[in-house]
C-alpha cells in the first residue's frame, strides 16, 4: 500500500494568521520534504473556504498551487483530494489537467467529486443544486473529460450531455501519461458515485472510512463494477484518511496496517501539524514504514 500527504494549503486553519508570502513558501517546503521522505503522492484539496466555518484566511486555491508543485518537484504524483467538477468547466479541467501532466512530466493525477460545501458555492456565485444534480453533473462532466483526455489519434471531443457538452473541442496537448492521466472519482454514495468509478475510473477514493467500514464497503464497490462487466481488480481503492483518525505512535501504525490487509491501494492524508514543526510528516513516514507501506527511499539516506 502507498502513502500520500496532503499538502498544508490553509483549508483547515493551519495557516490561521499566517502571512501570505510566508504560508506559501511553507506550502513548498512541506511539498519538498515529502518527496525527500519517500511519500508516494502529494496532494491539495478542492477548496475555496475554510473548514468548519468560512473565516478570512488563507485558502490557496488547488490548480494553480499544483501547478507550481508540478515544476518544483521531480518524482511524486500529484494530484487534487478531490476537485469540486462544477467549479471549473469540465473540458477546460481536462484542458489544464493535460497542461499539468506536461509541466510535471506526466505525473498528474485527476481527483474528481460532486462537491458538497455550500458556503462556497453560494458565495462564489455558483448557486447550490440539489445532491442530484449535482451527481449528474458530474456524471456529465467525467464523459466530457474522459473524452477530451482519450488516447489516439483523435484530438477533437463531443458529447452532448444535460450539464455538459463539447463540440468538435480540440484537445492538444494530450496527456503525457498513456493511455491517459488516471482519473480518481471521490465520494461514499454507493449507489451513484461508486457507479460512476465503475463506469469512468481508475481509482475510487473514500472519504474518512475506518478499517471496519471499508471492509463492508468492499463487497459493494465490487458489485459496482460487476453490474456493468468490468473486473473489480481494476478499480483500485483508496481511502482519505482525517488526521483525528490517524494518531501518531502505536495507533496510526495499527490502523494503517489494517487498510493494508483490507487490500486497499493508498491512503492519503494531512498531517496539519507540518505546517509548523518539521518532524511531523517525518513522523508519519517512519510510522508507515513500521506499518509495511510502500515508500521511497528518502534522499540522502546514503549519505
Amino acid at each position: 500500500m502507498r502513502i500520500g500527504a496532503i499538502v498544508p494549503q490553509g483549508w483547515q486553519g493551519e495557516y490561521d494568521g499566517w502571512d501570505t508570502l510566508d504560508a506559501w513558501r511553507r506550502t513548498t517546503e512541506v511539498a519538498l520534504r515529502a518527496e525527500r521522505l519517500g511519500f508516494e503522492s502529494i496532494w491539495l484539496f478542492d477548496h475555496f473556504h475554510t473548514i468548519p466555518r468560512p473565516k478570512d484566511e488563507i485558502t490557496f486555491e488547488s490548480f494553480t498551487s499544483l501547478a507550481a508543485l508540478a515544476a518544483l518537484t521531480s518524482r511524486v504524483r500529484i494530484g487534487h483530494i478531490v476537485i469540486c467538477t462544477a467549479f471549473r468547466n469540465p473540458a477546460l479541467t481536462a484542458k489544464m489537467i493535460s497542461t499539468m501532466d506536461a509541466i510535471s512530466g506526466g505525473r498528474m493525477e485527476l481527483g474528481i467529486g460532486a462537491g458538497w460545501k455550500r458556503d462556497e458555492w453560494v458565495s462564489y456565485g455558483y448557486g447550490f443544486p440539489e445532491t442530484r444534480e449535482r451527481l449528474a453533473r458530474l456524471g456529465d462532466d467525467l464523459e466530457v473529460i474522459t473524452r477530451m483526455l482519450a488516447p489516439g489519434r483523435s484530438t477533437h471531443a463531443t458529447f452532448e450531455g444535460r450539464y455538459s457538452h463539447v463540440r468538435d473541442a480540440i484537445s492538444v496537448p494530450k496527456p503525457v501519461q498513456q493511455p491517459r492521466v488516471p482519473i480518481m472519482v471521490g465520494g461514499n454514495g454507493q449507489n451513484v458515485t461508486w457507479r460512476l468509478a465503475a463506469r469512468f475510473a481508475d481509482e475510487l477514493n473514500v472519504d474518512g472510512m475506518l478499517p471496519e467500514d471499508v471492509a463492508t464497503a468492499l463487497p459493494v464497490i465490487r458489485s459496482r463494477c460487476e453490474e456493468i462487466g468490468r473486473d473489480p481488480s481494476t478499480l483500485r481503492v483508496s481511502v482519505h484518511v482525517w488526521r483525528e483518525h490517524l494518531p501518531a505512535g502505536a495507533g496510526r501504525v495499527d490502523r494503517l496496517a489494517a487498510y493494508q490487509a483490507l487490500g486497499v491501494d493508498r491512503v492519503m492524508t494531512l498531517e496539519r501539524s507540518a505546517a509548523t514543526r518539521d518532524e511531523a510528516l517525518e513522523s508519519l513516514a517512519a510510522d508507515a514504514r513500521e506499518a509495511g507501506l510502500e515508500l521511497a527511499e528518502p534522499v540522502g539516506s546514503r549519505a
